[in-house]
């Protein structure tokens, strides 16, 4: 190998030149202006990524949001000069990305799709991993909207209308959620925790149940995501409020709960990308770089608005701390429902 201009001696000599100052200025600037190398994972391996990658997707093949990857990863391919595969595993609601990232290689072949959930879950759960700990977080892709749902019959115009009539008829309230647990049912038990409201929870296995469950009057309200858009737009149910930083420009006339006086009721499930940890920074820099450029392309931005999901993007420093603050402000929130999970 060629030696940098101006490189220091060599430490094995038994004389050494006096170092001084202008000497050390020399070498800092001679290496700074040197090429940058090849991203390499140790000296004498070979260029990164040097196979195809692997991104595992915790949810069924054809779903919304398996197919939007699908797309992310075509855009992405070409970028990082490997082929990206897509490998399906569904089930525990999402959360098998963990385990199988805090198995793999941290070497940039095997990255997945992380939904906030799996943060959650950790809390609720006693499981053999820690998402923070586990996890790289590489970039964050999307979230999607919630709103609070009442039948279009209902005689509520407004969210503080159904607060003072749940204040006033306690534990009469009948609302519903994807589960317990969910981000569903965490962004309205924050709100009504606010007030002391008691009320009965009626958590449902999907949308479709609890639309029909709204839009039949079988309950007084619901929290869903954008799965009630059908719903809305065919007046089957009225939406009051999303749980979203601004206005959803779908539905302009439905506040937002940060603009009803509840600052902290931001609430859109946010997922990313994230590599095992350990994964070198380089690489995980370069994820970042393809996956930013590929989640901007129209093809992808298309796929996303066809499932009435949007960009945001949050840069690989920016998601982790966005994650950590999530994590403190559920796990404070659970413990006040009493679901966080028991020590060991």
């Amino acid at each position: 190998m060629t030696p940098l201009p101006h490189a220091a001696p060599d430490c094995s000599s038994l004389e050494h030149p006096p170092v001084t100052r202008r000497r050390w200025l020399g070498w800092s600037l001679a290496l700074a202006a040197s090429p940058a190398l090849p991203l390499r994972a140790q000296p004498g391996a070979q260029p990164w990524p040097s196979r195809p990658l692997q991104l595992i997707v915790p949810w069924p093949a054809g779903g919304q949001t398996d197919l939007t990857l699908r797309v992310l990863c075509e855009e992405a391919a070409p970028l990082l000069g490997q082929p990206l595969v897509v490998i399906n595993k569904p089930g525990a609601a999402g959360t098998h990305v963990a385990p199988l990232l805090k198995a793999a290689e941290p070497d940039g072949h095997t990255i997945g799709q992380v939904p906030i959930t799996v943060y959650r879950h950790a809390l609720m759960n006693t499981v053999p991993w820690d998402p923070v700990a586990d996890l790289a977080p590489i970039v964050q892709v999307s979230s999607v909207s919630f709103g609070l749902l009442v039948p279009a019959n209902s005689p509520w115009k407004s969210v503080h209308e159904m607060i003072d009539w749940a204040i006033q008829h306690p534990g009469e309230l009948i609302l519903g959620s994807t589960g317990v647990g969910t981000t569903a049912h965490l962004a309205m038990e924050d709100i009504l925790l606010q007030h002391n409201v008691r009320y009965v929870h009626v958590p449902y296995k999907g949308t479709a149940d609890q639309m029909l469950a709204i839009a039949g009057a079988q309950i007084m309200a619901g929290v869903n995501s954008t799965g009630f858009a059908p719903w809305v737009d065919r007046g089957q149910m009225r939406l009051l409020a999303t749980f979203n930083a601004a206005r959803n420009p779908r539905w302009p006339d439905a506040p937002t709960m940060r603009e009803l006086g509840y600052p902290q009721a931001v609430y859109t499930s946010p997922w990313g990308l994230a590599a095992p940890a350990g994964t070198p920074p380089a690489v995980v820099q370069k994820l970042h770089d393809a996956f930013r450029t590929a989640m901007f392309s129209e093809r992808h931005t298309s796929a996303l608005a066809k499932y009435d999901q949007a960009l945001d993007y949050l840069n690989t420093r920016d998601y982790r701390q966005a994650v950590l603050a999530t994590v403190e402000h559920e796990k404070k929130l659970l413990a006040r429902m009493n679901l966080l999970a028991k020590p060991a």
